[in-house]
């Protein structure tokens, strides 16, 4: 099968055994827009947002249940790193090689230095199954949420748990 998105997302889960389904859809570059693709999809679906510090020396990824929305103002305060901002296209392509609307954890394959850190909701902990665009939004993969750890340990890149969400 002709598989979208990066080929190294396919290459890394196969050295890793890690199992996927594969969901080809229109482009979606918002939750919501990729949310009318989810019918009979089995998953926790997840809205990713790339943020830098004041500086723009520290970069982070924070993963949330889609429909769930981030209290920045908490999490500005933990970091003690000023006000946060979303990250720019080109800071999105130095760091994971993505472009806006495609930011997926996948991206963290191409964080050769593990510059980045993530901020992942506690709640996705107890999902089954999680999914993610291969680095490409006009597709989805499906994979175990254990699986998705492992992947995350393979990274390199280090991160913690988060609830500073408004449900």
């Amino acid at each position: 099968m002709d598989y979208r998105g990066d080929p190294q997302v396919y290459s890394v889960l196969k050295e890793l055994n890690i199992p996927f389904e594969y969901h080809e859809h229109h482009e979606a570059p918002t939750v919501e827009i990729a949310s009318q693709f989810w019918d009979g999809i089995d998953s926790a679906h997840c809205k990713n947002l790339f943020f830098r510090n004041h500086k723009g020396n520290k970069h982070y990824l924070v993963i949330l249940e889609y429909r769930k929305m981030l209290n920045i103002k908490q999490l500005e305060k933990l970091l003690k790193q000023g006000k946060l901002t979303f990250a720019s296209p080109k800071r999105m392509l130095k760091y994971l090689k993505l472009t806006p609307g495609s930011v997926s954890p996948f991206g963290l394959i191409h964080d050769s230095e593990n510059h980045v850190h993530l901020f992942i909701d506690q709640s996705l902990k107890e999902t089954q199954k999680i999914s993610f665009h291969p680095n490409l939004n006009t597709a989805s993969l499906v994979i175990a949420t254990k699986d998705f750890f492992r992947y995350l340990d393979w990274t390199g890149n280090s991160y913690e748990f988060i609830d500073y969400v408004i449900e």
